[in-house]
């Protein structure tokens, strides 16, 4: 803890007159009453009250004294934490195509997987994880971070109708293309292990770069590739824009998305329902974990509210004293 105005602490000299004052009064001031003889009152015990009496005094002393505490603002200090902690290079690439917004999850499968990708980052709070968004073409929504909240954020933010009717970005399934975003995010990474974790629910039909061809460029960078092929098995509804929905058959290249994983060594998932994903979570916490530093950096706090509620106690404690249990009579 520190004190933003020290300058404030000043104040306390003013006691020093105070204390003098107060000594001097109680000796000008002390009640006299003649008696004949005073040797029977010698030995008289002195009353709780008579011990009492200084203590309103202390407890002035004691109030000044926090108030100026007060005013001199005490703080938590800024400070910067170096870590240790272990954990493992994740990116997502996250399938963001106009048939994403089929209705077999609920709402639609880009706003389902927007909970399940922000569970599984909540999960693992020690991992660098970043995202990757891809339909037509692939672009990074959030570098690799530990700042966990900002990535929520982020992946919160994003619009489920970003390529349709290419609003934000053209349409299409560019698989090959997200595999690669995701590469050079992790390219520069120290970790042991790093991961990519694809979902996509469709065939490869977009992009510059063949989904096997990422593949074995993951292979050579050691980087493990997921693969989750979102959508149930016959028929999904798709949402119309004049209302309503149509149903469509669901397409997912298992076969691709299965040599890449097997390339990578990875593992290929096919998820129908939200629950069905929690497996990939659990293959993941077996991996190689690998330490790395992280520097964290913690604001300062105002930490008056302590003084202050001493301050309000003393104030009605010596009001207390003063008023009913060593009250004058004139």
């Amino acid at each position: 803890m520190e004190f933003k105005n020290p300058y404030f602490f000043a104040l306390l000299a003013l006691l020093i007159p105070y204390i003098i004052w107060y000594v001097l009064r109680n000796k000008k001031s002390q009640p006299a009453l003649r008696m004949p003889q005073t040797a029977k009152y010698r030995y008289v015990p002195r009353t709780w009250r008579t011990h009492l009496m200084p203590l309103p005094f202390v407890l002035r002393i004691l109030l000044f004294t926090l108030v100026v505490c007060i005013l001199a603002r005490p703080q938590s200090k800024h400070s910067w934490n170096d870590t240790d902690v272990e954990g493992i290079d994740i990116m997502l690439a996250v399938d963001f195509s106009t048939s994403m917004l089929a209705q077999d999850f609920k709402p639609n499968r880009v706003e389902a997987l927007k909970e399940i990708a922000q569970d599984f980052i909540s999960k693992r709070p020690n991992d660098n994880i970043g995202l990757t968004f891809f339909a037509g073409e692939a672009y990074t929504q959030c570098p690799l971070t530990t700042d966990h909240a900002v990535l929520m954020n982020l992946y919160a933010g994003a619009d489920s109708y970003m390529a349709y009717n290419n609003k934000s970005i053209a349409d299409g399934t560019a698989i090959g293309d997200g595999i690669m975003n995701a590469l050079l995010r992790l390219r520069e990474s120290q970790a042991k292990s790093k991961v990519v974790i694809l979902l996509t629910d469709g065939v490869n039909n977009s992009g510059n770069i063949s989904p096997l061809t990422a593949a074995e460029i993951a292979k050579q960078q050691k980087v493990r590739i997921y693969t989750i092929g979102i959508g149930r098995n016959g028929m999904a509804p798709y949402p119309l824009d004049s209302g309503g929905t149509i149903m469509l058959p669901v397409e997912i290249d298992e076969q691709t998305m299965t040599k890449i994983s097997e390339e990578t060594g990875g593992r290929y998932f096919r998820a129908q329902k939200n629950a069905e994903l929690e497996a990939i979570y659990d293959e993941i916490d077996h991996m190689e974990r690998t330490k790395f530093s992280v520097r964290q950096y913690s604001k300062r706090n105002e930490l008056y509210e302590p003084f202050a509620l001493a301050a309000l106690i003393t104030l009605l404690l010596e009001i207390l004293l003063r008023v009913v249990v060593l009250r004058r009579l004139p």
